[in-house]
Parts: structure tokens; sequence; C-alpha cells
């Protein structure tokens, strides 16, 4: 068995910026790295502040795993496959080890809900097929946009993106009652298609192609609005409260309804973007350092 501090579950931005922070706190720590983050999707991110010339997920991933290892914070590939209450800190098991910590960091995302199509995961890889309009909406003003859904998300995120084209249409996969949106889509001048798509062609660098019932039609962009699953399972098996979106509740300081528990990053809430969940990182550590700091005695206050 062996004893951290603090035990951080994801190794995307939001675990590793605590990681950061908790180490320099001087506190020892374990991130559970359990594989590829959301954030290594991201071909060219341009809203990452610093980067004016836009840098990759993998990069920015590299940066901060550096970053926080050069602090003292221990990264390791490995998946944690329960957590459970032990007095006033936890217990994980990572296979065959166990690690028992004061505190628990959840910073395991979401995943996504693509389209189960033949050559969608090459056209997210190029940037072609998108998750995130407001990552990247900006480099598809005035383009031809489709946005593919299921439901209200998927109006909602085709009245987003026409803030930057007037060509967006909506294809909706769905049944035809999970649509209740048509009148705003009406309004707003996004045509709606209601079909199952059979397949994504890309052609060349920049063009994708849909095609459904024999025929075939090209876009600039296409953005995926199916949703997404919150990755909570360990904290819901501890009782942790979910909001109304199923994803973690959290209190001012990222801590969840189990004490010593805490959460941040896209499990949290639905605004998905690394600048959110660095910040949230930042808050549930300095958290966790101060809670240690008053069961030490070390506070003045």
């Amino acid at each position: 068995m062996t004893a951290v501090d603090v035990l951080i579950i994801g190794a995307g931005p939001a675990g590793l910026t605590a990681a950061t922070y908790l180490a320099r706190f001087r506190r020892s720590v374990l991130v559970a790295d359990g594989g590829e983050p959301r954030a290594a999707w991201i071909p060219l991110s341009h809203n990452m502040p610093g980067f004016p010339e836009g840098i990759g997920g993998d990069a920015i991933l590299t940066r901060m795993r550096l970053q926080a290892e050069e602090y003292g914070a221990q990264i390791r590939p490995v998946f944690v496959e329960g957590l459970a209450r032990e007095g006033d800190g936890f217990t994980a098991r990572l296979g065959d080890v166990r690690i028992t910590a004061r505190a628990v960091l959840l910073a395991t995302g979401v995943v996504d809900h693509h389209p189960d199509l033949p050559g969608v995961e090459d056209a997210i890889a190029r940037g072609l097929v998108r998750i995130c309009p407001i990552c990247d909406g900006f480099e598809a003003i005035g383009k031809s946009i489709a946005v593919i859904g299921d439901g209200d998300l998927g109006a909602r995120e085709a009245a987003f993106v026409r803030t930057y084209s007037e060509q967006v249409c909506l294809i909706h996969v769905g049944p035809p009652v999970a649509l209740t949106r048509r009148d705003d889509l009406k309004r707003l001048g996004v045509p709606v298609i209601e079909t199952t798509i059979e397949q994504v062609h890309i052609e060349g660098d920049r063009l994708i192609a849909l095609s459904w019932g024999g025929k075939q039609t090209s876009f600039d962009a296409v953005y995926s609005a199916l949703g997404t699953t919150p990755e909570c399972g360990l904290a819901v098996d501890l009782g942790a409260a979910l909001g109304e979106d199923g994803r973690l509740a959290v209190d001012d300081h990222q801590q969840t309804s189990v004490p010593g528990l805490y959460a941040a990053g896209d499990v949290v809430r639905g605004l998905n973007q690394l600048t959110v969940a660095s910040a949230e990182a930042a808050v549930a550590a300095t958290a966790i350092h101060n809670r240690f700091r008053q069961a030490e005695g070390m506070t003045a206050d």
C-alpha cells in the first residue's frame, strides 16, 4: 500500500494543472493517467491564452505534464478500478496496487458521442469533423457548415454556429419527435435535413462530404452535436450528488457532496474548455491544500 496526500484521477488539462499546483504546495501527488485525454483530439487550438499562433492538444498536454513532473508530481499510466472511503480519506485500487490518499480529485472528463460512421476518426483528427464550435467556430467564418444532431442539442449548436456563417444546416439523425426547435431553426435560416448518414468522405485537405440516400453533399466543416457521457462513476459509487445535466455537483471550492472528494473540468459542467478546466483545477488544488493546513493546525484564523 502506498500513501499520498492527493490522488488525481485523469491526466487532462484539469488533472495536470491540479498536479502542478499541489506539487508546488509541497504535497505528494499521484496522477492516474487512464488513457488518451479528450484534449489530445484538438488539432489546433486558437483560444488557448498565450499562443496566438495556435497550439495542438498533444503539445498542450506535453507541456503540462513536464511542468507537473518538474515539481515532483508522479504521473502513472494506470486505471483506477475502485475507490472507497477509509477513515477520513480514501483507498483506490489500481490493478494489484492499493493507494491511500487524504483527498481525491476527479478530472475524468467526458466521452463524446461521435457519429458511428466509417472514416469519422480520420476526419476528427484532421479537424474536418469538429466537436467544439466555441473552440474553433472562428475558423469556419463564412463557410458551409453541417451540424449532426439527434435532438434539441443539435438545434442549439446549429443556432450557435450561425454566429460564424449563414450557410448552416442541421442534419437530424434522431427520431422526428426529438427535434422540437424547428420554428427557431426556420427563423434563423437553418434548414433541417432528416436522414441517416451512410458515409463520410474526405476530399483533399479541407472539404468533407456526407452521403445519404445515394447522394453526396460537401461541406467545409461538420460539427457533431450528439452529446457526451460524463465519467463520474467512481464518484457516484461513493454517493456523490449529480447536477441536472448528469455531471458532478460541486461547491464553490470544487468539492463534491462527499467530503474530501473534489472534481474539476468537463466532468463538472458543460462548458468543455481547457481554460475552464485549468481554472477549476486551481481552485480545487488550493482548497485541498488549505483543508490539509487546517487539519494540521497550520492556519492563523
